[in-house]
Order: C-alpha cells, then sequence, then structure tokens
C-alpha cells in the first residue's frame, strides 16, 4: 500500500538523536567534548537537525548547551534541545523544563507528549482532558517565544491501537497550536511495518499538509529501518533515528540504513548535494569517538558491507563489477573489498594482486593459495588481517623486506620482591651491514620488544616513529590442550594516514606476538615511505 505516492519526489528530513537517545545504550557514556565532536561530524554529514540533549536534566547536558552556543559553528543542521510538555495541574509559566528549554537557546525544541490514554491515566494519573491541555498549553507557550516546536508522541502505536480517539485528539492540540512537526512514536518498538504504514496513512488523511509527521522508531522486533520506511511510504516526511542504530535495549532505528534506503532506493532527499558518501567515515568516526565499535556487517557503512569472498562471486565481479552489489559502495563511501581465505580460488588472488599493483604468475598464485590453505589450518586468519596477506602475496611474488633482519630476541620477565612484574627484552638486528644491540623495558613482553626493536632501527628508520600500535588482541584457538594450546595475535597500527592488522599464530605466546609485531613495523615501513 502507498496512500501518498506524491511524496516520492520530496525531502525527507533527517532528525539525528545519537547525543541524546543514542546515549541511553549501555556501556556508551560521552563527556561534554565528545558531544561537541560528534555534533561537528553530523553536521558535516549534512542532517538536518541535531538534538543535543535535555537541558537542566544534568549537568552534562547543561553545559553542552551552554558550549555549544560559543563552540559549535553548524553549517547545514539545527540544534535542537529536547524535553517535555508542563506538568499535570502545572502552569507553563514556572515550569521547569519549559523554562529550561528556552534557556538552552536554540531556534527548535523537541517535546515529548503523552498520546496513549493509559499512560495518561496511569502514569499520570490525571484526565484525558488534562493530558491534551499539557499539550496545548506547552506548545503554545514555546511557540510564543519564537521557537519552532516539535512533538514526540511517545507510545503514539500503541495508544492509537488502544483508542484511536484519544491519539488524535493529542496530535491536534499540539497542530493547532502551531507545532511544526508531529512525530509518531513507536516507543516500545513493537510494531511491524503493516501497522505503521497503516497508522500513518490514517493520521496523514487526518492531518494532512497542515503539519510535518515525523517516525521515531526502536528497533525491539528489528523493524525500526523498515518501519520508518514504511512511515515515509505513508506520508512522514521527517524520519528522526541514530547514528549506528545506538538506543535502549535493541537500539533506534539505524541512520546509516534509513538514509541511503531511502536516497537510493526510494530517490527521496535525505541529506544534501554531495554529503551521501560521507556516511561511512562519519559512521567510523561516532564509532571511534564512543568506542563503540562499528558492526563490520552493519549495511552500507561496515567494513564487510562490500566484501566478497567466495571464489564464484569474485570471478563474476572480474567481470561484472555490479553482478554482487546491489548499490556502488562510493555512494555511501565504502568500498569493494576482496577477502581471502583457503577458499580463494584463482580469481580471488588474481584480482587482490591487481589491488595491490603486483605482477603474479601463475607459479606465484598457486604459491599463494598453498600457504593460505597451510597457514589457515595453522590457525591464521587472513581475512582478519589485510596487511599480513599482502606481505605474503608480495613475498610469493618475490619480494624481501628490504629494512631489517632479525638475529635473535630475548624476553625476560622478574617478580620483584613488592610482588610488581619487570619485562626486559634484548633484540639483535641487522641494517644491512651495522648490527645493532639493545634492550629495553616495557610493561609486557610486546611493548618490551617493541621499544628494543624501534631503539635498534630508530637511527637508521627515523619513519618508525610516525608508526603506533592500537591494539591488542590474544585469542587461544585449542583450549582444550591448556598452557601448550595455540595462540592468535591480531594486533592494530597506524600511521596516522591509513591503519592495518597483522597475526601471529604460535603455541608460544610471545613468538606469535613477535611474528605480528614484526610484520606491523614491515607493513608499515613499506607504506610510510621508508
Amino acid at each position: 500500500m502507498n496512500t501518498s505516492q506524491h511524496h516520492l519526489a520530496d525531502t525527507v528530513e533527517v532528525f539525528d538523536t545519537t547525543l541524546r537517545d543514542g546515549l541511553q545504550v549501555e556501556g556508551v557514556s560521552a563527556t561534554v567534548d565528545d558531544k561537541l565532536r560528534i555534533a561537528e561530524q553530523l553536521d558535516h554529514l549534512g542532517v538536518h537537525f541535531i538534538e543535543g540533549g535535555w537541558p537542566g536534566a544534568n549537568p552534562k547536558d547543561i553545559e553542552f548547551f551552554a558550549r555549544a552556543a560559543t563552540e559549535l559553528r553548524l553549517g547545514t543542521s539545527t540544534l535542537v534541545a529536547f524535553g517535555s510538555t508542563r506538568r499535570p495541574k502545572g502552569k507553563v509559566d514556572d515550569d521547569v523544563t519549559l523554562r529550561n528549554l528556552l534557556d538552552a537557546d536554540t531556534s527548535a525544541v523537541c517535546i515529548v507528549a503523552k498520546s496513549w490514554d493509559y499512560h495518561v491515566l496511569e502514569a499520570l494519573q490525571t484526565t484525558l482532558d488534562e493530558g491534551e491541555a499539557m499539550i496545548a498549553d506547552s506548545v503554545e507557550f514555546l511557540t510564543g517565544h519564537g521557537r519552532r516546536v516539535m512533538v514526540d508522541m511517545e507510545h503514539f502505536f500503541d495508544g492509537y491501537k488502544h483508542n484511536p480517539e484519544f491519539s488524535l485528539r493529542a496530535l491536534e492540540a499540539a497542530v493547532v497550536k502551531g507545532a511544526s512537526h508531529v512525530v509518531l512514536c513507536d516507543t516500545n518498538g513493537g510494531s511491524l511495518p503493516h501497522e505503521v504504514e497503516q497508522i500513518v496513512a490514517d493520521v496523514y488523511r487526518h492531518v494532512g499538509a497542515d503539519v510535518t509527521i515525523g517516525i521515531h522508531c526502536h528497533d525491539d522486533t528489528g523493524c525500526a529501518v523498515a518501519n520508518s520506511m514504511a512511515a515515509v511510504r505513508a506520508g512522514a516526511r521527517h524520519v528522526q533515528g541514530t547514528l549506528n542504530g545506538l538506543g535502549e535495549r535493541t537500539g533506534n532505528c539505524n541512520l546509516t540504513t534509513v538514509i541511503p534506503n531511502l536516497q537510493l532506493k526510494l530517490g527521496l532527499q535525505c541529506l544534501p548535494d554531495g554529503r551521501l558518501d560521507r556516511l561511512t567515515a562519519v559512521s567510523n568516526h561516532v564509532a571511534e569517538v564512543l568506542n563503540r565499535p562499528l558492526n563490520p556487517q552493519a549495511p552500507y557503512v561496515g567494513a564487510s558491507a562490500f566484501a566478497h569472498k567466495a571464489g564464484l562471486h569474485v570471478s563474476a565481479i572480474k567481470r561484472a563489477k555490479d553482478a554482487y552489489e546491489h548499490v556502488d559502495p562510493a555512494l555511501v563511501g565504502n568500498g569493494t573489498r576482496f577477502v581471502v581465505s583457503e577458499m580463494a580460488g584463482r580469481a580471488t588472488i588474481e584480482v587482490k594482486a591487481s589491488e595491490l599493483g603486483l605482477t603474479m604468475d601463475g607459479p606465484a598464485v598457486n604459491q599463494v593459495i598453498d600457504d593460505l590453505k597451510r597457514l589457515e589450518h595453522e590457525g591464521y586468519h587472513f581475512e582478519a588481517a589485510d596487511a599480513s596477506l599482502e606481505l605474503l602475496m608480495r613475498r610469493a611474488a618475490g619480494w624481501e623486506q628490504p629494512w631489517f633482519r632479525l638475529e635473535s630476541m630475548r624476553v625476560i620477565t622478574d617478580e620483584l620482591p613488592n610482588g610488581d612484574f619487570t619485562t626486559e627484552a634484548t633484540v639483535k638486528v641487522w641494517v644491512g651491514d651495522e648490527r645493532h644491540v639493545r634492550t629495553a623495558e616495557g610493561n609486557g613482553p610486546v611493548n618490551a620488544i617493541d621499544t628494543a626493536l624501534r631503539a635498534a632501527l630508530g637511527e637508521a628508520l627515523p619513519v618508525l616513529a610516525r608508526i603506533h600500535l592500537t591494539d591488542f588482541k590474544v585469542r587461544i584457538l585449542d583450549g582444550a590442550t591448556a598452557t601448550g594450546a595455540i595462540t592468535r595475535v591480531l594486533l592494530d597500527a597506524t600511521n596516522g594516514e591509513r591503519t592495518w592488522t597483522t597475526i601471529g599464530v604460535s603455541s608460544n605466546i610471545i613468538e606469535a606476538s613477535w611474528r605480528a609485531l614484526e610484520e606491523s613495523l614491515v607493513y608499515g615501513l613499506l607504506h610510510s615511505g621508508a
């Protein structure tokens, strides 16, 4: 069903609530500096509205709005302060929440209102007439002070299913007093797309062009994106959500999915021209700021969204790039990635070699395939370590790293009388015809080896100062053999321009760590102009 085809030529406004609703997810906390950085990224992306938080609710949000007034230079987006309607039987003039909204000094505000009769009667312990008056009075007060007012109709879909007459009265109270938007909220996240489409269509018939209809969905049934799209099909022209689907319980509508769906699939303008290709970078940036890793399989923006592993797919993509990709990844700032594993066929290796600019003959390709099968059987996992894969392929093509060669490496760990541990590493390496021996201490074996190796190589290879290790992961592959188990080490590094991952596998955790570290530095030297 599509009751409003004429909307398919229109713009759909994007309202981002990452800084409020999104931060209610478990395990995520953001400083005021973090919130300001995220707001800058959202403006860079080009969303219409950025909901900054609930002024007055906590010291952090008070500070955010105070600093945003002078520190946040928005070029595209409008900052929005969030609050609620006046209290039951209260007066707007002395309502603390409404006063805080005005003090936040944003041109637009969003207030949450009860639109389910059950909540008005049971949660607020007041009458339906008073519930309606709370909305009308609050909207009138805020518009009277020059604010653009959006009203989040909390629990709208549950309320409409139970008592549509009151839910529509609540809407009318906002519209009559000058609200610019009424946002229909699936607060419990329990509605399904066919229900949302039908109910939004009913609302559209009721209020029509008098107000912008918005949609705010939670993902408790896994349908937040689908529900938001269903609402747009039925006449909504304002979609609320969060970057990367953050939010309490199962999260909110994921803007990194719904924006490209609406813009690329339905032809609806969601972002200014030239901004959609910033989506992947902004998604990753926000994930980094909040220390909340992005799901690699996230649609459009995930690292695996356009990754191809099966040999059959790669053979087809080699001939026709769009054979297994529903959109051009560049449209959302992502890219095609060919993942190489023991499943790889010749086509996969050849495409990867071409991607790296390597010339590989038949025997070299066969060597890579044989090496992959052997090493992955031992516990290597090259899908997660692109840098190690590149070095393996270069070696198969006859390349040898020219910078250094290890003579020996030793690690000693001592327990001190006070119970502390110290770790010392000594490395002996050759740089050309010169032998370098260095000893260094560290807060663990990997840190000590890294410090000693850098000390040995630093004078000859100053570019190493730009290469930094950023993460170190250890996984036990065969727990049944206890302390004799196979250990896999993954090491992440960066030179400030690119990031990479290397891998080492051994029954000796020091050896596995060394393999990953050595490859990480070699890869860094290769791509840092050494």
